[in-house]
């Protein structure tokens, strides 16, 4: 990618998975990158220097990715070459005591934004654009303690393929990288965080944990010509965790 073919926005750009994306394409020549991020100054200025330091011109926006006024924020740099729909929340808890409330937030923040952006930003993208959402084996796997979240990474999913379809005469490809565990701050939130990362090293095939540089090489490869064909998907980057019974 070259700075010329447009802006890069990633939601939940400043740290873990996105902030890898994040630099991922300032690296690969990207001019300037957007940075949404939920509430962590701190974090994010570090991030915008690291971006900087890759090349890129970073652009910070604060606030929840399923507020109107952050999508229009967003809107307004396009457009964009790409868009990565990384950001995630949730409450984890076990089904029967969740409440309506933590449905709609966590399925507003992580699968009806990824409509909202498109609806925003793809209007005044160019053929060759890319929108790739970030999703989890929870959206397919069950897992502990993650029904709202990965209820919220199937919906994602099923956006995913329905924007394809319909951008697709746009020249705009839309597709999502499920990510296997990864080892973020994300997964701080999980009362049973070490088992999960024990669980993981054990028995991923390639023998190793997933890094978010591992996502970032997928999402730049969805975002790239040579994906021209891949539409709709979920590309699973997990080492091999999933395929063992």
């Amino acid at each position: 990618m070259s700075s010329d073919t447009g802006a890069v926005l990633v939601t939940g750009g400043t740290r873990g998975i996105g902030k890898a994306i994040a630099l991922h394409f300032a690296s690969a020549g990207a001019g300037r990158i957007m940075l949404g991020y939920l509430r962590n100054d701190t974090a994010a200025e570090a991030a915008a220097e690291e971006i900087r330091a890759a090349g890129a011109e970073p652009v910070l926006v604060r606030g929840n990715i399923a507020s109107d006024r952050v999508i229009q924020e967003f809107a307004s740099h396009g457009p964009y070459a790409v868009v990565v729909h990384n950001a995630a929340t949730g409450v984890i808890r076990a089904a029967l005591e969740t409440e309506d409330k933590h449905w709609d937030w966590t399925l507003a923040a992580n699968a009806r934004a990824l409509l909202s952006l498109a609806r925003a930003c793809a209007p005044d993208m160019k053929p060759g654009s890319s929108f790739v959402g970030v999703s989890s084996l929870g959206s397919i796997r069950v897992l502990e303690n993650y029904i709202l979240v990965g209820t919220s990474k199937a919906a994602l999913e099923s956006v995913v393929r329905y924007l394809a379809v319909e951008l697709a005469p746009r020249g705009i490809r839309v597709n999502a990288v499920s990510a296997g565990v990864v080892e973020t701050e994300a997964l701080d939130y999980f009362p049973n965080r070490e088992q999960m990362l024990k669980a993981a090293q054990a028995r991923t095939p390639a023998g190793r944990m997933v890094e978010p540089e591992d996502v970032a090489s997928a999402v730049a490869f969805l975002s790239s010509p040579e994906a021209e064909m891949v539409r709709g998907q979920t590309l699973i980057v997990d080492g091999g965790y999933s395929l063992l019974a």
